[in-house]
């Protein structure tokens, strides 16, 4: 799949380890399969941010692990359990991938399109507030 890039997600990606930086690829490939008109971007001067009508997800690569941040307002199922932190955050939550961790590309892809698909219905904010 081809998409556009942001040349400063490219620079963020490159300067991790490679076990780091094949993580970030997989969850980049994955968020912009779930809809083409993801866009990427830099938020808070330099994480790696995919918006559609709202936040989707943001990355954050830390000493040993990469986070995934689901911006879902904790209302999308995770049914397969791969959420590691925020269950009860109002905002969004976080899957977090170590070295040697498999990613289940269908359940984080499920996710992305419901997150999409409750920006479009207005975000995670007016669906709560009228649900």
């Amino acid at each position: 799949m081809t998409y556009a890039t942001d040349p400063r997600v490219d620079a963020y990606i490159d300067g991790l380890p490679e076990w780091q930086q094949a993580i970030c690829r997989r969850v980049r490939d994955l968020v912009h399969e779930a809809d083409p008109e993801v866009i990427e971007t830099i938020k808070r001067t330099r994480q790696p941010y995919f918006v559609l009508q709202g936040n989707i997800c943001a990355l954050l690569a830390a000493k040993d692990h990469v986070n995934v941040f689901l911006y879902d307002g904790a209302i999308v199922p995770d049914p397969e359990g791969i959420i590691t932190a925020g269950h009860d955050n109002k905002t969004a939550r976080t899957v977090a991938f170590r070295e040697g961790d498999a990613i289940n590309a269908r359940a984080l892809g499920d996710m992305f399109r419901a997150i999409i698909a409750n920006n479009r219905a207005g975000g995670w904010r007016a669906l709560k507030r009228n649900g």
